[in-house]
């Protein structure tokens, strides 16, 4: 499992996969997250995947040495050398609603001028995909998708709305997303699920997780005011 190995600081060290945004380079980094929650090496306090990296967090005091820089990425090397098989692992495939109409939606007619399309092309790009769940970053249980049509791609507003509603769906760039609680954001919002993503109050916060996969479909105003179901179990 090749990677490159640096530091960011005095207690945190990067091991960067590659240097793109794809499936194998994000598989990699998620095989060497699993590895090493499963078999955290002393010192260590957490490892936070992303696209193509994962940053290791460990306490430069409980590694014992010296040089805990050098002893804890030779603890890393050693633990990853260790093979873990995430391919016979069926990821989920969870749908999830989401409203493509009036205050819900925004941005959706920029999105659709931006690229010459109909909203209704928009909307059937949009949802017709798979997407696989990257890493959730930005604030609790926000899912970073990949798989999304570039021909619906847009870029960020100039300036950031103060409250985006929970459950927004948006587009920055080629990427798309949900705001799973009201915060300020800079994405093109296309829409809004009512399914609540997050709870803090549960044992498992987030209802998505990395490697998940999940398909969007369009719902009506109605559905959307009567919750659209829970995926929550």
């Amino acid at each position: 499992m090749p990677y490159r190995t640096y530091a960011a600081g005095d207690s945190c060290i990067i091991l960067e996969f590659g240097s793109s945004i794809d499936p194998e380079s994000n598989q990699k980094v998620r095989k060497a997250a699993s590895l090493l929650s499963k078999k955290p090496f002393r010192g260590m306090i957490e490892c936070v995947p992303a696209f193509h990296t994962l940053a290791v967090h460990y306490d430069p005091y409980a590694v014992g040495t010296f040089f805990p820089f050098e002893t804890a990425s030779s603890l890393i090397d050693e633990k990853l050398g260790e093979e873990i098989h995430l391919d016979g692992v069926k990821p989920r495939l969870l749908e999830i609603p989401v409203c493509y109409e009036g205050a819900h939606a925004p941005d959706l007619a920029f999105v659709a001028r931006s690229n010459g399309l109909s909203e209704e092309e928009v909307i059937e790009m949009h949802s017709k995909q798979d997407y696989e769940i990257y890493f959730l970053g930005f604030s609790p249980g926000f899912p970073f998708l990949g798989g999304m049509d570039p021909r619906i791609a847009a870029p960020r507003k100039t300036t950031p709305r103060l409250k985006i509603p929970s459950g927004s769906v948006g587009i920055a760039g080629r990427q798309t997303g949900i705001y799973p609680d009201e915060t300020p954001g800079g994405w093109q919002i296309i829409g809004r699920t009512p399914i609540k993503l997050f709870n803090a109050k549960r044992e498992e916060p987030s209802l998505l997780k990395p490697g998940d996969r999940l398909r969007f479909f369009p719902i009506g105003e109605a559905e959307f005011q009567s919750g659209g179901g829970s995926l929550w179990e």
